[in-house]
Parts: C-alpha cells; structure tokens; sequence
C-alpha cells in the first residue's frame, strides 16, 4: 500500500455490507486529518473487508481524489449484479391458433356478419407437423460484493399436452398428426387431430343425434330436441335452436342460438354466435357474440364479449370468470338483468378435492413417518431382517413421493386461492350505457343500479363495487 500519511483506513473508515450482499457502503469515521490514498488503495482496503465484486470505479476514484465531499455520508462503493431470470419454453402450434384469430367473422355495415371464411377447414394429413415445442433458455446468474454467485431463475419448461391422434418424436420437441382431420385444441390446452364428420343440411329425423368423437360441421340448423356430441369442434353454418350441443373443444355457429329456454350449447373451450336468445350456453373459456344475448344463462370460464353493432344483454343471467363486456346492458324499461363476474365454481369445487386429499396425504405421512421410525430403532438395534429392510426403503420412497404430493397440492392451493382473492381483475364493462334494472356481483358483493350511466366499468375496489369510467 502506498504511503496514507498519518491517515488509517482501519481506523478512520468503515464498510458495511448489506444483508442481501448487493451493496457495500463506506463511512468516514474520523474526519480531523486529511486523509490521503489513492484509489487502489482503498479497492485494496475494500478488499480486505470481503468487498470483491461490483466496485463502484467512478465513485472510489473521486473519494481518493475529494475524500471531504464525502466525510458525512454513506457512500455506495460496490453494487451486486442481480441474476437475469431464464426465458419459459412455449409451444409453438402451426395450425388452428393463428387461424382462429383471423377466423373471427367480417362483420357487414348493416351489422349482420359474414361467416363464409369461418367454415374453411385447416385439415393436416397423416405426419404433418403440427406443433413445436420451444425449450426454456437458463438465466444468468448474478454476483453479490463478496464475489459469491446468486443462482438465477431458470425458465419453466413447457411440455406437450398430448390429445388424440397426435404422435411426439423422442426427442419431445416436435407433434405430428397420426391421422388425417382438423387440428383441435380442446381443455387444459391439449392439442388433437380429429377427424371430421359433415352433415349437408340440418341436424333433424333424417340424421338423428349425433355422437362422434371428432370434429362435426353442420351445414345447416340443428333442430329442437336433438343430440349433437363431438370430442372435436362443432361447426354449424346455420342455427342452433332447443337442443344438446356439447364440444370438447369449440362450437362455432353462423347463426344464433334460440334455445326457447330447452338444451344447451356446452364447449370445453370456447362458444362463438352472432346472438343468443333464451338460450343456455356454457364455456370453459370464452363465449364471444357480435349481436345480442336476450334472456337466456350464459356462463364463462374466462370471458363474456358481446361488441358488435348492437352489442346488447338483456335479461337472463351473464357468469364469467373474469370479465363480461357489452356494448349496451340491459334496456329503458329496467328489464332485470344480471351480470356476475369473479366467479369460477370449478376452482371452488377443485379446492374442497384438494383440501380433502391433503387431509389424506397429510394422513398418510404420519403413518408412513410413524412405521419409519419404528424401523430405524430396529436398525440401531441391528434387529432387521431381510423383508424390514426392503420395507423401510419402500417406506422412504413412499413418504418422499407423498412430501412432493403434498407439496403441489399446497402450492395449486395457494394458486386457486389468490385468484378467488383476487377479485380485483374483475369487471363488468359497458362500453355505450348501462341501465337501470342491472344486477352486478363481483366475486362476493353485489350492487344494484337504479340509474343508466354512459360508458362505464364496474370493478372490485376497497371492499366495495366502484363504478368507473370505461377505458
């Protein structure tokens, strides 16, 4: 070190180190000399005290240079790097996705839609390429001011939820078709080739009910009083009146939906008209309509849209998950009309599944952890036979796999949870008028509207539902 005159760091500085490592701070504490070093010195001193990385050059320099700009304060001299998180896999699908953007129908002046494109298939043949999978990318990672390395947050892998009649090659990057048909991704995400099975003309005596497991299109009505079941899509380029309609997947009608209060259209994705009147539509995801939903039970997973010229609900009973927007809700004469959001019965019913398998697990352990135990005495007491020591090692097995077991269960809880919490996503839009006569229940809270208001959204906000201008 190089001569500081009567100045001594040891006794004249002092360097503190955050609790998280990530920055190193020095103090002068005697300020009655003048101190004199130079930068290397104190890197050299910094040193000393366990400060190795992230040295603040710029700032050591002119501390050496001016040290009585900087008698009382606490100066930054090194600062960590933090660890860059890694980037998640995703699956990159070539058919169906992109297509079902562009597939949402051309809507005409007069505010009737143009469904001739949407009745294009997207068939593969038998090996095509359909999906790949993109690997997560690690993260970089990071450095405290003691030179220790901070582990980064690597990407989630991402894996193929694999339907039916699709085929991944062993390296688990690539989906093909194993079959001739229609790319369909139905619940969870799983990813299908179905056949297609077409009807000319309506669902009516002539074809009866129909139970396919594949994708249907209909290129017609499907009548009151019958049956059409598919693991697919369903397609129909006419309308759907009082019947059963259920998908795996999507159902995608040209028409409406006039369920005279009988049947209903269920998808386990999502569920796409021009209007619904009396009718009973369920969607696991979204259910999307360009004209008007009139006295009829909607209910959405994810999302209720309704946006097109007219863009009305009126009457009935709108659920969804999320978000329902309309362009206008309810009408003049006060029609009582119900809007529910923040509502998903399926993660309250996979709760109460959960929470009495973790009973059971929880069960399990203490048993498992009991026996073990009992085990190890033996073994201290060099008392186990050939068949305990086989147990013991099932019985380890078997508690480390239930800890695991256990472990997602507690962490898909806390998922679950927040999101029923979390009421603060929902909201109710009503992009033109909203009228009086309107029910509005965001996940607990209910609140009546006597008055019509002009574009506005309703949302979760300090225990109360706040009406707020749309945006």
């Amino acid at each position: 070190m190089s001569d500081t005159g009567s100045f001594s760091m040891e006794e004249g500085l002092q360097v503190t180190i955050s609790d998280d490592k990530m920055n190193a701070f020095l103090v002068f504490k005697r300020v009655e000399s003048d101190p004199k070093f130079t930068a290397r010195d104190l890197e050299q001193y910094l040193a000393s005290q366990g400060v190795k990385s992230g040295l603040q050059s710029d700032a050591i320099y002119l501390i050496s240079q001016r040290p009585q700009d900087f008698y009382f304060s606490q100066n930054v001299v090194a600062v960590g790097k933090p660890p860059a998180p890694g980037k998640d896999g995703y699956i990159k699908q070539m058919f169906g996705e992109e297509e079902e953007e562009s597939r949402s129908p051309v809507e005409r002046e007069d505010g009737s839609v143009d469904y001739k494109q949407v009745t294009k298939l997207a068939n593969v043949k038998a090996g095509q390429l359909i999906a790949e999978r993109v690997p997560a990318e690690p993260g970089v990672p990071g450095k405290t001011v003691t030179g220790e390395e901070i582990p980064p947050k690597d990407g989630k892998e991402v894996h193929f939820k694999i339907g039916k009649n699709v085929v991944v090659n062993p390296e688990k990057i690539a989906m093909y078709a194993a079959i001739d048909g229609l790319v369909t991704k139905t619940d969870k995400d799983k990813l299908n080739v179905f056949p297609v099975y077409e009807v000319n003309g309506d669902v009516d005596y002539n074809i009866g009910n129909i139970d396919f497991i594949g994708t249907v299109v209909v290129r017609g009505n499907i009548l009151t009083g019958f049956r059409v079941k598919a693991s697919g899509d369903i397609r129909v380029t006419g309308g759907i009146e009082g019947a059963e309609v259920e998908s795996d997947g999507s159902i995608e009608v040209t028409g409406g939906i006039i369920g005279s209060n009988k049947g209903f259209v269920k998808a386990g994705r999502n569920v796409r008209c021009s209007f619904v009147q009396e009718g009973n539509v369920i969607a696991g995801e979204d259910v999307l309509v360009t004209q008007s939903i009139m006295h009829s039970n909607v209910r959405a997973g994810k999302s209720v849209k309704c946006l097109g010229a007219k863009g009305l609900i009126v009457g009935g009973t709108i659920q969804a998950g999320e978000r329902v927007t309309a362009r206008m809700i309810g009408n003049s004469m006060s029609t009582a009309t119900v809007i529910e959001v923040g509502v998903r019965p399926e993660l309250r019913q996979e709760l109460g599944e959960l929470r009495a398998t973790m009973r059971q697990q929880s069960e399990n352990l203490d048993k498992t952890a009991k026996a073990l135990s009992m085990l190890d005495q033996m073994a201290a007491a060099g008392q186990l036979s050939g068949d305990k020591l086989a147990l013991r090692v099932k019985l380890t097995a078997t508690k480390r796999q239930t800890t695991e077991d256990l472990q997602q269960a507690k962490e898909r809880v806390l998922e679950i949870e927040k999101t029923l919490e979390d009421a603060t996503t929902a909201r109710v839009d009503a992009v033109h008028t909203l009228w009086g006569g309107t029910k509005i229940v965001i996940g607990r809270y209910t609140r009546f509207v006597k008055d019509a208001s002009q574009r506005v959204t309703f949302r979760f906000s300090d225990g109360d539902i706040a009406m707020v201008p749309f945006y």
